[in-house]
């Protein structure tokens, strides 16, 4: 089986229609979201219709708590708040309801595992992107899944453990190994933080064993521009260029 996954659409209709349209070409047999399909960007209610037909299930993201309210948010800074704060006004309640029911975690596909940070304290959406962080996962070894996808840091990063040990995997494709347990950290669709600013989602091959980042060019420019328009923060339409 081929999984199309893909995480932190954040409201931009033109990076996930162009993943969408990416995904195509890739024989993908169903598709995981790794959550925060809102927040930061001028379209939610388009990215959450198309979330919701394509997904065989969507994760919880921080975002998606704090607009459904399931999270306290007060702590965000200011931009970030108040587009959350917009988000919920202009979310259908079908969404949002939607959004509502997503849940923290979930186990699929035989021996993978899937949240939006961190599988340790899942509520906390912590973050991994560096291998100190991947190894306080070393104590909860037993309950990690094979492969153990994420999203929320905006990053593409994969770390292999051992039962002692933790290496980063610094290919954008490669083959799973016996004895291993990876943490994979997908990558952004629509906010990319690595300085590439294209659109970031990964296919998962579970016969062959086969993890590969994917990268698709899309309109920034109109995307930006919707957000210049709307009552957002202007700098989140000016990062999506340079890709921070």
């Amino acid at each position: 089986m081929r999984i199309g996954i893909f995480s932190d659409t954040h409201a931009n209709i033109e990076a996930l229609t162009a993943v969408v349209d990416a995904f195509k070409s890739e024989r993908i047999d169903s598709y995981v979201c790794l959550g925060d399909t809102v927040g930061y960007g001028a379209s939610p209610n388009e990215c959450c219709e198309i979330v919701r037909n394509l997904a065989a299930f969507t994760i919880l993201g921080n975002h998606d708590a704090a607009v459904a309210g399931r999270m306290d948010y007060s702590y965000y800074y200011d931009a970030a708040r108040h587009a959350l704060d917009v988000h919920a006004k202009m979310l259908a309640p079908e969404h949002l309801e939607w959004l509502r029911s997503l849940p923290y975690q979930r186990r699929d596909f035989g021996s993978l595992y899937f949240c939006h940070g961190s599988p340790v304290n899942v509520e906390e959406f912590d973050y991994i992107f560096a291998p100190d962080q991947a190894a306080q996962c070393l104590d909860m070894w037993d309950e990690l899944g094979e492969v153990t996808f994420i999203g929320h840091s905006h990053l593409v990063k994969a770390f292999a453990l051992t039962r002692d040990e933790v290496f980063e995997v610094l290919t954008p494709r490669f083959e799973i190994r016996p004895g291993h347990k990876y943490i994979v950290s997908v990558g952004s669709v629509g906010q990319p933080r690595d300085y590439d600013n294209r659109a970031c989602f990964a296919v998962y091959d579970t016969l062959d064993k086969v993890f590969e980042i994917k990268r698709v060019a899309y309109d920034i420019e109109r995307s930006a521009q919707k957000i210049f328009a709307a009552d957002l923060e202007r700098n989140f339409g000016n990062r999506l260029f340079l890709g921070v």
